[in-house]
């Protein structure tokens, strides 16, 4: 036997032995297989090309191609879409229209969000003779590239039938989308997502997929602190697995925060965070140690059921904790004006009142309808201390006696109804108006919403005190719309006149769930009680 015949008898077999892991999802035998082959592959053409025939030298050539379109696929199952991709353009420089390597690589692109570039591959696939026994499954790729191409460019998300039907089924198919925002130094801590122009409530800012999530159903209080720290480890193990297999990715966790001289740090372009500038992104070559990555998780990581958070679907009974790399830009603001939705690994960013062009998208990182003394602990739990307008304004007003007489008859359980005309009428007195009248009723929410679902309270004190309207609008106005509020409207007005302001429901609604969810499913949801 020649050289030649032994080195082919050796690649035939490899290319059996890869093909059986290939064929038994055996990922990484499969790699480790075709490697082989492929160094193999390689060495001949190098060696014998200048004395082999054409037609063996194309047929070395053509199995190389494969070689690394198997290789290419056995990656992308390990999510190494980065080496996978190069295999991908490794193959296609060999043959331009290989039917199985452009169906490779354009599922590759969609599963990283780059849609264009994937209905290309789709397209040109769709021209092979072989596209006829795939047809079905081809066209399927290509009309689902075309609807999140679509969803990715106008941000014109459905998801009203997933929700009135109590996410039945599969839930909906999501895009990475960017809005009218941009990052910018921020007044508040480091840098800041801000509006670019004036937003309607319930307008979608963002939508984007998690670097990594973690989710688990938590035991009883005796072991759910240890199964939290479990959660945690796996949380930390797949983040820096993302980053071992992907630059990209850990080029995009370099740029957040890792709680340390905030005002030293560089504002990102944010087209860098939309899918297709994955050829522009500098310093891929950029490493991280597991103290960045630790520090970084600490401070960005977000949390599911976040009180401005809605999780949708089968995920709404676990305990969930990801990273979301342009969502970690927003800050905390006692006067919140955004909300999330979580849609299985995605999050969807919505403005939960109108917000001014060059404002701060900001979310509540904890519960903002609290007196200030029980928010600056929650704050201090997080580790920072909020200055915004309400807290500062709250702070003066604190000193005030009136106002530490109130709290302390909360505290000591005071007729609900009672403490909310001592504090309209202690505003009243110290002449607070605006938005600072919303951000003491924000405060004393609790007592609100207590006094307007008692009816012995308002038999005493319902001609005394505001309209529950009037009051949700204020809250509205300084902390964006939120359900206890949306309930608290709907009881309110359902009680005292037996007929809902629809318009002013269905507002407090868009600003709730986003205008993902129409007119009429939103009206559906309001009759149901479905929040």
């Amino acid at each position: 036997m020649t050289e030649l015949e032994m080195a082919e008898e050796q690649m035939q077999q490899l290319r059996s032995k890869a093909k059986e892991h290939l064929l038994r999802e055996e990922w990484e035998e499969s790699i480790l297989a075709y490697s082989h082959f492929i160094n193999l592959c390689q060495d001949q053409i190098s060696n014998t090309q200048h004395h082999l025939d054409p037609e063996n030298l194309s047929k070395l050539h053509k199995s190389l191609c494969l070689g690394l379109s198997n290789r290419a696929e056995a990656r992308s199952r390990l999510r190494e879409f980065d080496e996978a991709l190069k295999d991908c353009e490794q193959s296609l420089k060999i043959e331009s229209t290989h039917f199985k390597t452009l169906l490779c690589k354009g599922k590759i692109l969609l599963n990283l969000n780059r849609y264009p570039m994937a209905l290309d591959c789709f397209k040109t696939a769709l021209l092979d003779p072989q596209a006829n026994e795939n047809a079905e499954s081809l066209n399927g790729y290509l009309e689902k590239c075309k609807k999140l191409e679509f969803l990715s460019r106008t941000g014109g998300f459905d998801l009203s039938d997933w929700i009135v039907n109590k996410y039945r089924g599969k839930s909906p198919e999501l895009a990475e989308y960017i809005g009218a925002v941009q990052i910018r130094k921020s007044g508040i801590s480091g840098r800041g997502l801000f509006a670019t122009k004036n937003i309607d409530a319930g307008t979608l800012v963002l939508v984007t997929k998690a670097i990594a999530t973690e989710r688990g159903i938590l035991p009883s209080e005796d072991s759910g602190e240890n199964a939290q720290l479990v959660m945690w480890k796996n949380f930390i193990d797949k983040v820096t697995s993302s980053i071992a297999k992907c630059p990209r990715t850990c080029y995009l966790i370099s740029t957040l925060s890792i709680g340390e001289d905030e005002d030293l740090l560089e504002v990102p372009d944010i087209s860098l965070f939309r899918p297709e500038a994955e050829e522009e992104s500098r310093d891929l070559d950029k490493k991280l140690d597991m103290a960045s990555i630790l520090n970084i998780l600490d401070v960005n990581s977000l949390v599911e059921d976040a009180v401005s958070a809605k999780v949708l679907g089968r995920n709404s009974d676990y305990y969930g904790v990801g990273l979301w790399v342009l969502a970690s830009f927003i800050n905390h603001s006692c006067s919140p004006n955004a909300r999330r939705l979580h849609v299985g690994d995605y999050v969807m960013v919505h403005v939960s009142r109108d917000v001014k062009a060059g404002e701060e998208i900001t979310f509540a990182y904890h519960d903002v309808l609290l007196p200030l003394v029980k928010r600056r602990e929650m704050s201090n739990s997080w580790g920072f201390q909020c200055n915004c307008k309400r807290c500062k304004f709250e702070g003066e007003m604190s000193e005030k006696q009136e106002i530490r007489e109130i709290e302390i008859g909360l505290e000591r359980g005071i007729d609900m109804g009672g403490a909310v005309y001592r504090s309209e009428e202690c505003m009243r007195r110290c002449v607070v108006r605006g938005k600072q009248k919303g951000y003491l009723r924000a405060s004393y929410w609790p007592a609100y919403s207590e006094a307007y679902g008692s009816q012995k309270s308002m038999r005493r004190w319902g001609q005394r005190i505001p309209a529950v309207d009037a009051v949700v609008d204020s809250l509205v106005e300084v902390v964006g719309s939120d359900e206890r509020l949306l309930k608290v409207l709907i009881e309110g007005l359902n009680k005292s006149s037996g007929v809902l302001d629809k318009e002013r429901a269905l507002k407090l609604g868009r600003g709730v769930y986003g205008k993902v969810v129409k007119k009429q499913a939103l009206r559906t949801l309001l009759e149901i009680g479905f929040f």
